[in-house]
């Protein structure tokens, strides 16, 4: 089965995170009603766990991840320039040219994972999208970063994680409360990636979908799936993305209380403790 969709971004739909920074300090306690991401009692699976959530604060916090985003632009054959970017740019028959005042960069076609330029403390990403070339331009002031709060989470819970089987086209087959449940899920590098919606869907949780990266199957054809790792899409953080659409069969009917919820300030009634 071939990936998911994709469409252009409206407020909130993304796509895989950018690069991994260094792990930072502790994120801020973000609360709502239950215990802060980085309030978690001290064990093994609590401290696994807690590790991976400084990781993901890590990289929303990056100077050059999705919250540094300041616009999206689309090339067409006209020059133009852009406000947040610096130089001239264009998309014609031979792919896509920068002129700066350094010279002329010729980046020739590009694919979906693109390249990037570092000009000044601006790091810009082009990349193509169906034929078109995106223009998008991170900055380590950008308000959207400056103004991040954190993202609230469900407490970790080891009845979360449950192991699954791995039937044909990537099915992934599991149990919840005594029923059969089904996932499609799609290669990713080393392993599986899930792209799903649930009854927390626009309750607690982003509206629109949160992820799951998982291990390659076991030999025996199974599958551990963590729901505690669920995180959100970048879409949950800027307006600058473009998304993967999750298939209508990835709708699980139950609230998966576990993972990432809503970010602050989307989350309405979260609160920050200092």
């Amino acid at each position: 089965m071939g990936p998911p969709s994709v469409a252009e971004a409206g407020p909130h739909i993304g796509e895989h995170p950018g690069p991994d920074p260094e792990t930072p300090p502790d994120p801020l306690g973000v609360r709502r009603a239950g215990r802060a991401c980085d309030d978690a009692e001290v064990s093994d699976f609590d401290s696994d766990w807690q590790a991976w959530r400084d990781a993901r604060e890590g990289r929303l916090r990056s100077p050059v991840g999705w919250l540094a985003i300041t616009g999206i632009h689309w090339l067409g054959e006209e020059p133009q320039r852009f406000a947040d970017v610096p130089g001239v740019w264009r998309q014609d028959e031979d792919g896509t040219t920068v002129e700066l005042d350094d010279g002329v960069r010729r980046l020739g076609r590009l694919d979906e994972r693109g390249t990037t330029l570092t000009l000044g403390d601006t790091v810009v990403e082009v990349a193509d999208r169906d034929g078109r070339t995106i223009v998008r331009p991170r900055h380590p002031d950008s308000p959207n970063l400056t103004a991040y709060r954190g993202t609230p989470c469900f407490p970790p819970d080891p009845a979360w994680v449950v192991t699954a089987r791995v039937e044909p086209d990537n099915v992934l087959v599991f149990e919840h409360d005594g029923d059969e449940h089904r996932l499609v899920a799609w290669d990713d590098e080393d392993g599986l990636w899930v792209l799903f919606r649930d009854a927390t869907s626009g309750v607690t949780t982003y509206p629109a979908m949160r992820q799951l990266v998982l291990d390659a199957p076991a030999p025996d054809g199974t599958v551990t799936i963590d729901f505690n790792r669920a995180h959100n899409m970048p879409c949950a953080y800027t307006d600058f993305a473009t998304c993967p659409v999750p298939p209508p069969e990835n709708t699980l009917p139950f609230a998966v209380e576990a993972g990432e919820q809503t970010p602050v300030p989307n989350q309405p009634g979260a609160t920050v403790e200092a």
